[in-house]
């Protein structure tokens, strides 16, 4: 028997601020999502994302407390292509969102740019370049 990887879990501080953030890049989060003290979204890819509110892990954690600064998580999300990296980003930077690196071409390879989730975690947007001719 042999574990597999189902889901990533982030403990949120507002479950509504990080629902919509989530929505806004496609996670499908079901109706009322955003009252719950745990969330789950299934999205095309067979990996799903789970949020708890952060009195939630507390109930069966009861030492745990909310780490210091961010930077220690992150999603990669694939985008369509180049063009797509920059209009999410800029879609969401628009929206109040925290912008951390602005679409570039990487030395990878990929258009690149990450934006930060209500919580600071980083969301990664990329998309393979074109091949060079």
């Amino acid at each position: 028997m042999t574990p597999r990887f189902d889901a990533i879990g982030l403990v949120v501080s507002d479950m509504a601020a990080s629902v919509a953030f989530y929505r806004r890049l496609g996670f499908p989060f079901p109706e009322g999502a955003e009252r719950e003290p745990h969330a789950e979204a299934a999205p095309p890819g067979g990996v799903r994302l789970l949020l708890d509110t952060e009195d939630t892990v507390r109930s069966f954690h009861p030492g745990w407390r909310p780490p210091v600064g961010g930077g220690r998580t992150s999603l990669a999300l694939a985008c369509d292509g180049p063009g797509e990296v920059d209009a999410v980003y800029e879609e969401l930077v628009g929206a109040g969102y925290h912008g951390e690196l602005k679409p570039w071409d990487a030395f990878w390879g990929q258009r690149y740019a990450v934006v930060h989730d209500p919580d600071g975690n980083g969301v990664d947007l990329f998309a393979p370049l074109p091949a060079a001719q």
